[in-house]
C-alpha cells in the first residue's frame, strides 16, 4: 500500500454548489482521510490522505465536481503523509 497524501485548491463557481458535502461523502466511501472548506476567496480547500488510487480518484473528481459547479482550475500539490484521522468539513 502506498500512502499519498495532497492539497488541493480548486476554482471555479464551487461554493454554493454542495462541494463540500459531497467531497465528505465520496473521501469516506473510498476510505481517504482529511478535510474540506470554503476559503474566502472562493475557492474550495482540500487535503486527502490515503492509498494513492483512492487519493488520485478525489483529485480527479474534483476536476469536475458536483453537478452545478463549474471548476476552472485545479492546483495539487503533493504533501508528505501526516496520519490524517477521519475525514471532516472544516
Amino acid at each position: 500500500m502506498t500512502l499519498a497524501r495532497v492539497r488541493v485548491k480548486v476554482r471555479g463557481r464551487v461554493q454554493g454548489v454542495f462541494f463540500r458535502a459531497e467531497t465528505r461523502q465520496r473521501a469516506a466511501s473510498l476510505g481517504v482521510s482529511g478535510w474540506v472548506r470554503n476559503a474566502d476567496d472562493g475557492t474550495v480547500e482540500a487535503v486527502f490522505e490515503g492509498e494513492r488510487d483512492q487519493v488520485d480518484s478525489m483529485v480527479e473528481w474534483c476536476r469536475r465536481g458536483p453537478a452545478g459547479a463549474h471548476v476552472d482550475e485545479l492546483e495539487v500539490v503533493e504533501e508528505e503523509p501526516a496520519g490524517e484521522p477521519g475525514f471532516r468539513v472544516a
